[in-house]
């Protein structure tokens, strides 16, 4: 990429991304000041392998600015999300991790396992890594400590106690046979046990035991009994690094043969919960100083920060920024304050402080090792270059686009999309396309073609059509039509036939077929191996995205059409209702209030409407 001209590029912060001839974004990064820093990858020497190679490929240069370096700095960590560029240092583990929330200001709060932690005044512990583990736990203090476990609506609406109350786990708050003091109890021991004040808990129960066992109230003994051994069983696989307690996420390094790997552990309240590895091949020690600073900013974008953040070492601030103002804010505390805002409390990002937190990062440092031993020790040939080996394509896809056709007689149409990046799903990037009605699935991928074209990149390096030879023809015929028919790969994906000739579509079947334009026959896959099972996996997951969507507009449609039935609901009535409550049943059993909640809907409509409802 030639350099660019320096009055092009803005002196504000912001994001500058760089994409390749065909429109997909390969690097994302911010600047404090834009102009400095694009122009600091066009000077005639020092700049790093993985840098030249990105030039290398670069075609265009895009920018987005923003008001503060710390906004570019979250606009940064979400690009990268959503693009996943090549030559980023990407997390492609970006799932989010189980917690533990209680709303303590409830009067009668249960215990959920949630995705997110929310500025709502609740209560959060964890993270968990395993969402098994935290249900198990789950469960088993529900045994030991009654709580409910219905949500707000169906405590609010049930006329009788649920089975969970005559099993024992539930007080039934519903029916008002405990009091909100006497709930809280329960709620109170729970925070403490989460807080890891395991050992305070067990004795003031051991005491309340012996109590209850004293007073010949053995039942009462026996709850007791039953919560000390849940406790213990809920504390028995922490181990405590931190006499004095503490929370804090602690990261290590560790230089592979081919790569580095990263491991973090979740310390809480001074023990070890849990912890999770990570592994980059191709990078080298040179890299780490990137690593780490762009593992914290997206790591921490879907897991809640603790107050304590321990780096193996502090990594340089500038990232190649190469700015002489020493005022500037370091990459450091720009991280600090953009996740103690998302924290809401300070949070401090450090170096080992002493021979404590030294043994800290090793531990981290030997889940770093033990997953990097793991990844490297596999000697089969990665899944990219296998697909592009089995369907003759010029580079290994990045970027796999599928589609499929949902509809029922030819109506409600739909062409579910779904991408996939570096073997992963992609949600943000699915797409339905609400297509006419008719029943011709070729007309119908023809026409899809042409308004994916409209659309524009980032394009696939491979497109899947769920079906045969006729479906593969007919979306050929559109990119053909619009001067396009190199634009990208294309394969179909159809079940296999039985002696009759028939799809076989019965479950397990791993015998489906492959088909490639111009090629009459299908490829000579094995069945059952990486590529097909993958492909297989890609329209599968296709297939129960288009399928969903389609059945939505059908019920949206049917149920419409069931409420326009009644006197006084139009289109728009009952768009709102199905909107809100999603269901007839769930529409009957809303209240005069919760239908005024709709807008347009005043007291008197709310009355009427509830009336109708009931007679339907």
């Amino acid at each position: 990429m030639e350099r660019p001209e320096p009055s092009s590029i803005p002196l504000s912060p912001g994001v500058y991304l760089y994409k390749d001839a065909r429109g997909q974004v390969i690097y994302v990064g911010k600047a404090r000041i834009l102009r400095r820093r694009v122009l600091s990858y066009f000077r005639p020497e020092g700049l790093p392998a993985k840098t030249r190679a990105m030039l290398d490929h670069a075609a265009t240069l895009e920018f987005l600015t923003t008001t503060t370096e710390k906004e570019a700095l979250l606009l940064e960590a979400g690009l990268i999300k959503r693009y996943r560029p090549h030559y980023n240092i990407v997390l492609r583990d970006d799932k989010q991790y189980a917690l533990f929330r209680i709303n303590i200001k409830h009067p009668f709060p249960r215990l959920e396992v949630v995705r997110q932690a929310r500025k709502d005044g609740a209560r959060y512990f964890g993270p968990f890594t395993s969402a098994l583990s935290a249900r198990e736990t789950w469960k088993l203090l529900h045994r030991a400590f009654a709580l409910r476990r219905c949500a707000d609506k169906a405590m609010r609406n049930r006329v009788r106690p649920c089975l969970y109350h005559h099993m024992g786990q539930c007080p039934a708050p519903c029916m008002g046979l405990i009091t909100s003091e006497d709930y809280h109890q329960s709620v109170k021991k729970i925070i403490e046990l989460l807080e890891g004040k395991s050992d305070a808990l067990t004795s003031r129960l051991q005491k309340e035991m012996e109590d209850a066992a004293e007073a010949l109230d053995f039942e009462t003994a026996a709850r007791l009994r039953d919560q000390i051994r849940a406790v213990e069983r809920t504390v028995e696989r922490q181990a405590a690094v931190l006499p004095g307690g503490g929370d804090m996420d602690v990261l290590g390094l560790f230089p592979a043969e081919r790569g580095l790997a990263l491991g973090v552990i979740f310390v809480r309240k001074g023990a070890v919960t849990d912890g999770r590895a990570f592994y980059w091949p191709g990078l080298e020690m040179e890299d780490a100083p990137e690593l780490l600073w762009s593992f914290l900013g997206q790591f921490y974008a879907q897991a809640a920060p603790p107050p304590r953040i321990l780096l193996p070492w502090m990594p340089p601030d500038d990232r190649g920024e190469h700015e002489d103002d020493a005022t500037a804010p370091g990459e450091r505390l720009l991280l600090e304050q953009a996740l103690g805002e998302r924290r809401n409390a300070p949070v401090r990002i450090v170096a080992p402080q002493n021979a404590a937190d030294n043994q800290l990062v090793e531990v981290a440092r030997s889940n770093a090792r033990e997953e990097a031993r793991r990844r490297e020790n596999r000697e089969e040939t990665p899944l990219p270059e296998r697909l592009a080996r089995a369907l003759h394509l010029a580079a290994p896809p990045r970027r796999i686009e599928c589609v499929d056709v949902s509809h029922t007689g030819g109506r409600q149409t739909r062409v579910g999309l779904v991408v996939f990046e570096d073997g992963r799903p992609l949600p943000p990037a699915y797409r339905t396309y609400a297509m006419p009605d008719g029943g011709d699935d070729y007309g119908t991928l023809h026409d899809w073609m042409l308004r994916r074209l409209e659309s524009g990149p980032p394009w696939p390096d491979l497109l899947l059509i769920d079906g045969g030879r006729g479906q593969l023809a007919a979306v050929g015929k559109a990119l053909e039509e619009a001067g396009r028919e190199n634009l990208f790969a294309l394969a179909g994906i159809a079940k296999a036939r039985d002696a009759q000739g028939h799809a076989d579509r019965r479950a397990g079947n791993v015998a489906d077929r492959i088909f490639l334009p111009g090629r009459a026959n299908p490829l000579p896959l094995r069945e059952g191996c990486p590529e097909l099972l993958f492909l297989q996996h890609v329209r599968d997951t296709t297939h129960r995205f288009a399928i969903g969507r389609h059945r939505k507009a059908r019920g949206g449609a049917a149920l419409s059409g069931e409420l326009m039935r009644l006197p006084g609901i139009g289109p728009a009535t009952a768009r709102l209702l199905w909107e809100r409550f999603g269901s007839i049943e769930a529409m009957r059993a809303a209240d005069e209030q919760e239908l005024q909640t709709l807008p347009g809907i005043g007291k008197a409509k709310a009355a009427l409407l509830r009336a109708r409802l009931q007679n339907l």
